[in-house]
């Protein structure tokens, strides 16, 4: 895994794409520079005192799923236990499987929790508005890109522990 800081102006460039996309609710802090954990080739977590996302492509980034006070700021969809396992191993999120929506518009991110906890299970990019989905019987609404694992999830159900503690700075 590859460390590194970001100049200024690519950080200042970082957080003008999240300002764009995260909820206008969400205060971003003066951000000098991010520290940059290359985990594959154009997927990274970018870290800033105490926020973490995770970025996936030079336009999306998403918020990291350990950091529930910046999910908080997210709409999201509630899930049936049914669909938490294919959601768990990535697939996107389909309307039979939701059972609840929060109000968002195409292209927005949106989290996705279970039903029975309320843990989040993943955060992706909305295929369709709420509006639209909620009255559809079928069809997919949202594109998973940031989940858990499976086995995360069944070990772990009243917390979501961290994958990568030292990197990112939680136990």
């Amino acid at each position: 895994m590859k460390i590194s800081l970001l100049s200024k102006s690519e950080s200042y460039r970082l957080t003008e794409v999240i300002k764009k996309k995260w909820p206008s609710q969400f205060i971003l802090p003066k951000v000098k520079t991010i520290k940059v954990y290359e985990i594959e080739q154009g997927k990274r977590i970018l870290k800033y005192e105490n926020i973490t996302a995770i970025q996936i492509s030079e336009n999306i980034i998403l918020p990291f799923l350990g950091e529930s006070h910046l999910l908080r700021y997210f709409p999201c969809v509630v899930v049936d236990m049914g669909a938490v396992k294919f959601i768990c191993n990535g697939a996107k999120i389909l309307r039979p499987g939701i059972t609840k929506f929060d109000s968002f518009r195409k292209g927005d991110i949106v989290t996705v929790k279970d039903q029975n906890f309320s843990k989040t299970l993943a955060a992706g990019i909305a295929i369709q508005d709420s509006e639209i989905a909620s009255g559809n019987p079928k069809g997919y609404v949202i594109d998973n890109l940031h989940y858990i694992s499976a086995g995360q999830f069944i070990r772990s159900r009243s917390k979501v522990k961290c994958l990568i503690p030292r990197a990112i700075g939680c136990d």
